[in-house]
């Protein structure tokens, strides 16, 4: 069995991570509890160097030699074969400018597409896959301004590798050590008491997801 957990932030000890943390720590320890062992890898995409799709259409010539795959050579040419291999993805993101971080998109444009194929069935075989979406707005206001790209994303997913997506949604989350040295209109008060009081249990939440993926995995073999 494998597992990737995708990180699309840049700060590497910061909320995305201490998520994705949380659901490793839950794979690894149901992986124990079921007596199984599996490749477990963290993947900061801000350690790789590419781009996004570049509309080369490669990857939908009949009988060519990159149908199905991506010719683009760069940093993510060796590891998209890895990850269309796996048995489970699981994808972080931020949220910048009501969206996620650039660095995933242009990562999901290159895992996506190759297996996406207009009218018919997706190429990859079926994956189980979750995404957490990690940002420093209300719930209110996610849900009024951000639902579209919660759609877009699972939509995809699902269509892609054949399996519902799970996801998780982490609201308010506190941003910086010390707020006075940044321009902002944030209530740090209030921001930290989210971050005393919610977010352990959207840490607990990312655990459980992580143990719920290693038996969806085990249940499907």
């Amino acid at each position: 069995m494998k597992f990737y957990l995708i990180n699309g932030s840049n700060r590497k000890k910061y909320n995305t991570a201490k998520l994705l943390d949380a659901v490793a720590e839950g794979i690894t320890d149901e992986l124990e509890q079921q007596d199984k062992t599996a490749k477990v890898e963290i993947i900061d995409l801000y350690t790789y160097e590419y781009n996004g799709c570049k509309s080369c259409f490669h990857c939908k010539k009949k009988e060519g030699k990159y149908y199905g795959t991506c010719p683009i050579k760069d940093d993510l040419y060796e590891l998209l074969p890895k990850l269309w291999g796996s048995d489970a993805l699981i994808f972080a993101s931020p949220i910048y400018f009501r969206d996620i971080s650039g660095q995933m998109r242009c990562f999901l444009e290159r895992l996506l597409f190759p297996n996406y194929v207009y009218g018919g069935e997706s190429l990859s075989k079926p994956k189980h896959t979750a995404f957490i979406f990690n940002m420093n707005v209300s719930e209110e206001i996610s849900n009024e301004k951000y639902s579209h790209i919660y759609n877009n994303i699972e939509d995809f997913l699902e269509y892609t590798f054949k399996i519902k997506p799970y996801t998780l949604k982490v609201y308010d989350t506190y941003q910086f050590k010390d707020y006075s040295f940044y321009q902002h209109n944030f209530d740090e008060k209030a921001k930290r008491k989210q971050l005393e009081e919610q977010f352990p249990n959207d840490l607990e939440t990312a655990y459980d997801m992580g143990v719920q993926l290693v038996k969806d995995v085990i249940n499907n073999k």
